[in-house]
């Protein structure tokens, strides 16, 4: 069972009191099977004026399509530079793949055409058996740093409350880290004077609820740190293009998979178990990682 809630709704629907779903779930959500769902990024449609992230766009596509997953998220930067023709080019590709595609914008995505060309509201809920992804915009055009509003941040908290009552887990998907990190690394996150702390503090009031943090923008295939466990952060790779930047041989904080050509990953919950595996475009599988869930019991 998947549902799609956009934030207003979900806003006008809680302050009236309304419950978006039933308490009662069915049985076959309550037993936490296993989930497998499919997480692509950076797609950068329109990459240096050029049509070569389109044709890499539809080969990732035809491979989507193939692999096993129940649906698709994708983590931001839909097009380049906001080229607003560029969304046509997107969807007409991302239409051929034959499973539900749930992106959010990145920092190349401007709201607005975000909002016209993909999903107005931006920020929603989607609900999938017994777990529900929050998307989030916290993104800001021509900007590399992450930004979240009070506003968003009771969201979160609003909806994880909810999810509790649901007996559902979530994961977080926003564009930008919210975890430091500076050199060597990228230097990219939300700064505790634009939204850092507030997450984390709803973060940690939820941390029984909350399995992941998703993330895009890095472009160093699957980046990460374990250091507020038992919540995950995980940085995903770009379809497009990823960079070695090096960082497991200079010791950088949290761990980064030595796999840095484009493609996408498979995830997969079981077992209370997360686990990843990166698909290299005309390639298949190569490097994976995986954590035990103490939230899952």
């Amino acid at each position: 069972m998947r549902r799609t809630i956009s934030r207003r709704t979900a806003l006008g629907a809680l302050s009236a009191g309304i419950t978006l779903a039933p308490l009662a779930l069915r049985a076959d959500e309550r037993s936490r099977g296993p989930l497998s769902f499919l997480v692509v990024s950076d797609t950068h449609l329109g990459y240096q004026r050029q049509e070569s992230a389109a044709h890499q766009w539809k080969k990732t596509a035809a491979e989507l399509a193939k692999a096993s997953g129940d649906l698709i998220l994708h983590l931001g930067d839909v097009v380049d530079g906001g080229q607003e023709p560029q969304y046509a080019v997107y969807k007409a590709i991302r239409d051929t793949i034959g499973k539900p595609v749930h992106e959010i914008p990145g920092n190349h995505d401007p709201h607005e055409l975000f909002e016209k060309h993909i999903r107005n509201p931006v920020d929603a809920v989607v609900d999938h058996h017994w777990l529900r992804f929050l998307l989030l915009n916290n993104a800001r055009f021509g900007d590399h740093d992450g930004y979240l509003s009070d506003d968003q941040a009771a969201w979160i908290d609003r909806h994880c409350t909810e999810a509790g009552k649901q007996d559902r887990f979530v994961i977080l998907c926003m564009h930008v880290p919210a975890h430091d990190n500076r050199h060597p690394d990228r230097g990219w996150f939300i700064h505790p004077r634009n939204g850092q702390k507030p997450l984390y503090e709803v973060v940690s009031r939820h941390a029984h609820r909350i399995l992941a943090l998703f993330h895009g923008h890095f472009h160093n295939g699957i980046r990460g740190w374990s250091d507020h466990a038992p919540v995950q952060e995980i940085l995903f790779p770009s379809a497009l293009y990823n960079q070695d930047r090096r960082l497991e041989e200079q010791k950088a904080p949290g761990y980064n998979l030595t796999e840095f050509r484009p493609g996408f990953t498979k995830v997969t919950i079981a077992d209370g178990r997360l686990k990843l595996k990166f698909h290299v475009v005309a390639v298949g599988e190569t490097v994976g990682k995986e954590w035990k869930l103490p939230q899952l019991g």
